[in-house]
């Protein structure tokens, strides 16, 4: 029963963090916020997001206000699913630290693997309706160019398929086998 509920808890804090995490990502690459799947994203993490606006502003493109709200969204779950273990919460000092440590991992985690899958969709999406104008192409092409256009051009195309990708997936799943390999064996 316990193990369900610590499921739902991290799937549905999974989902809102995706939606967070979005929102800060396409602020920091600049996405098209006219796009209808922006506004929507935007619609969606306002409750969370505005508030805290009003006492954190942004700092150049770094959205403190949302970077904070995806901190307190995983923060409270973490601390939500480590009380439903039965982890003890006597050393307040290590808790803290355990708690952040564990906190800003799985934010650069769940982005990592966001990324990924971004990149992989973008190419399908490439491969299939290169000239797509639909909302969801024209979001996730502006979310992956910035991540893949450093890369172009240092493996030659094969025919007409571009391998310059490989690099920032391989990069991005590295990125990711390390950031589990901080992550503390209590998480």
């Amino acid at each position: 029963m316990i193990a369900a509920l610590r499921f739902i808890i991290e799937a549905v804090t999974n989902v809102i963090l995706l939606f967070i995490l979005l929102r800060f990502w396409m602020q920091w690459f600049r996405v098209d916020f006219r796009n209808p799947l922006s506004q929507a994203i935007l619609r969606f993490t306002a409750p969370l997001v505005i508030p805290l606006r009003r006492v954190l502003p942004a700092i150049r493109q770094f959205d403190t206000a949302t970077f904070a709200a995806a901190f307190a969204v995983q923060f409270v779950s973490l601390m939500i699913v480590m009380s439903l273990r039965g982890f003890g919460w006597t050393d307040v000092t290590g808790i803290w630290t355990f708690l952040l440590l564990v906190t800003l991992l799985r934010l650069a985690i769940l982005s990592c693997t966001m990324f990924l899958f971004i990149i992989f969709i973008s190419i399908v999406i490439r491969l299939i309706a290169p000239y797509s104008p639909h909302p969801v192409a024209t979001l996730l092409h502006s979310l992956a160019d910035p991540i893949l256009r450093p890369f172009r051009g240092l493996i030659p195309p094969v025919g007409n398929f571009d391998l310059s990708p490989m690099i920032p997936i391989i990069l991005l799943g590295a990125l990711r086998v390390l950031l589990f390999s901080w992550m503390p064996a209590a998480a």
